[in-house]
């Protein structure tokens, strides 16, 4: 059973480690190296009242995966709409850690006053849209071929929720 919590520091070479790989094996996300440690700290230390950032732990304390949500444009008039981000390690696919994972961030968005999460994901990828769409994001559009990975060309579709009314 994992549980989910406020990630500390102590969880963030674990969380570093998950990216990592998506980034040297996957499209999941678009950078070519793993960032630093600071980008890590940086989500941890934000205190915009919609920022959060979430872990999945084993009862050992082992990080299964994280979440996340963060500044979607720097401009005034998109603070209450929020980027959010999930990761999990493989292993852990499959048993519905992500869709707890999204349950808690989702409820403390709101909490903090945030109307609209966005989420961006390359395609194919259909786990993450099913994710997405069992969470109560709608599918909204399709930019073709704006990142370069692994020699080829890839297409991302954004999903939005409003979360408030």
């Amino acid at each position: 059973m994992a549980t989910i919590r406020v990630a500390t520091d102590g969880d963030l070479d674990a969380v570093a480690a998950i990216y990592a790989r998506e980034v040297r094996e996957g499209t999941a996300t678009f950078d070519l190296t793993p960032p630093p440690r600071g980008k890590w700290e940086g989500l941890l230390a934000s205190s915009h009242p919609g920022d959060h950032f979430l872990v999945a732990a084993d009862d050992d304390g082992t990080v299964l995966g994280f979440a996340y949500s963060s500044e979607f444009r720097p401009k005034g008039a998109y603070d209450g709409t929020r980027e959010v981000t999930i990761y999990l390690d493989p292993a852990a696919s499959g048993r519905g850690l992500g869709r707890t994972l999204y349950d808690d961030l989702l409820a403390r968005m709101a909490a903090g006053g945030v109307r609209t999460a966005l989420a961006c994901i390359s395609l194919p990828n259909d786990a993450s849209e099913g994710l997405h769409r069992a969470c109560g994001f709608e599918r909204q559009g399709v930019l073709r071929e704006v990142g370069r990975k692994f020699d080829r060309w890839i297409d991302v579709v954004w999903w939005q929720r409003i979360l408030a009314d």
